[in-house]
């Protein structure tokens, strides 16, 4: 075989030349171009990878926002079931206290109720007995009410304090004297006599007449007095029934 090498060297250029050509004007642009489309290409891409991104973001964003209002809601529920709570267990007490109260006042009203009933008739027990024993001693004979009665004041007179002693029929002055009936001319002289030595100096006697004494005497000065009547003696027992009714209470 024989090779023409003037030939083979003619077609090596030829094929360089055209190498070169092809590379000058077809596979630079080429290149280019399609270095342009990739460029643009990952334009996109990192565009679409940001676009992904910012969605996630806001994604994630409005999961956690809406967590948050969740968790917000159930805080606030809580709260609000929780003050609910307090409340009407603040209400329930207050109605118990009220409650308690008044059961309270209602016993101490049913009690004061039953303590002023309870007086009332013993009162009127005392005050029926008082009447009855008084109706009783009513039926003393006249010379009784008086005569029986004027040591025994006579005697209540001189043990009184010697200032309040004073105080009766002082500067001469008539001795206030109440009898239960009209005294008996005997009877004057006596009471002016028993009261006269009681006091140590002579007496005159302005007498007056009240029935409700029933028996007895009452001597009176300006802040004083001395009774020995029955009817004090009367009203001193009623009270005293009185009181111990009370105490029995």
């Amino acid at each position: 075989m024989h090779i023409d090498w003037s030939t083979l060297a003619l077609q090596t250029v030829n094929a360089l030349v055209l190498v070169w050509l092809l590379a000058r004007f077809l596979f630079r642009p080429v290149a280019e171009i399609v270095a342009a489309r990739q460029k643009a290409a990952q334009a996109l891409l990192a565009d679409a990878e940001a676009s992904r991104n910012a969605a996630q973001a806001d994604q994630a964003a409005a999961s956690a926002e809406t967590a948050r209002l969740a968790a917000s809601r159930e805080a606030v529920l809580q709260a609000a079931q929780a003050e609910a709570d307090v409340h009407k267990t603040a209400l329930l007490e207050a109605a118990r206290v009220e409650a308690a109260q008044l059961r309270s006042d209602a016993q101490a009203e049913l009690e004061r109720a039953r303590t002023a009933q309870a007086r009332a008739i013993e009162d009127d027990a005392a005050r029926l007995a008082v009447g009855i024993a008084g109706r009783l001693l009513d039926r003393l004979p006249p010379q009784a009410r008086v005569q029986g009665f004027i040591d025994g004041a006579a005697e209540a007179l001189a043990a009184l304090p010697p200032d309040t002693r004073a105080e009766f029929a002082a500067h001469g002055e008539p001795l206030a004297l109440t009898a239960a009936r009209a005294l008996s001319a005997a009877e004057a002289a006596a009471c002016a006599a028993a009261f006269g030595a009681a006091l140590g100096r002579p007496v005159t006697l302005q007498v007056r007449e009240d029935p409700a004494l029933i028996a007895g005497l009452e001597l009176t000065s300006a802040h004083a007095a001395v009774r020995n009547h029955l009817r004090h003696d009367l009203d001193a027992i009623r009270e005293s029934l009185l009181e111990h009714g009370v105490e029995r209470r």
